[in-house]
């Protein structure tokens, strides 16, 4: 895994700023926070629904790390949909049927909010270049690997060491 911060200097993770989650199960919930997993190593997962790419490689590469990593009670996994094109499309029920066609327990949050940008708040907190696109946090907050480019076998034994 690689450090995407400048240097040696950490890159401190924004606040994710979603207003519309599911939990694990599927149902709405609350806003989700990084401090709600304080002391944890978070994976972010961004795709749009219409994305081909986030079918053919990056959710399998998501439900390849969770299933080889759903019982390590330090890592939480959480997908967000980053609707930067496609509205229309790329909407709340779309997420909802994502998590349910790839039978991910994972609380899935719907990134549509702009506030007059064409991007998400992901897409832009993070500097995201589309999707798919995976995003690691560590317990201290910092990110430490933000990229299209994902080997997840690589990923798998990065995270076992946590």
């Amino acid at each position: 895994m690689s450090d995407k911060g400048k240097g040696n200097r950490a890159v401190k993770a924004s606040e994710l700023n979603i207003k519309q989650w599911v939990d694990a199960r599927g149902n709405r919930t609350e806003p989700i926070k990084l401090s709600d997993f304080e002391g944890k190593f978070k994976v972010l997962f961004c795709f749009q629904s219409w994305c081909s790419g986030c079918h053919s490689k990056g959710f399998p590469d998501l439900k390849q790390m969770v299933n080889a990593l759903k019982d390590n009670e330090n890592i939480v996994f959480l997908a967000v949909q980053t609707v930067f094109e496609g509205h229309h499309a790329n909407t709340y029920e779309e997420m909802v049927k994502a998590q349910n066609k790839y039978r991910l327990e994972i609380p899935f949050g719907h990134d549509d909010e702009h506030h007059g940008k064409l991007q998400s708040n992901i897409m832009t907190n993070y500097q995201t270049g589309g999707t798919p696109w995976f995003i690691f946090i560590d317990k201290h907050n910092n990110v430490v690997f933000s990229d299209f480019h994902l080997n997840p076998e690589a990923a798998i034994t990065f995270l076992k060491a946590i």
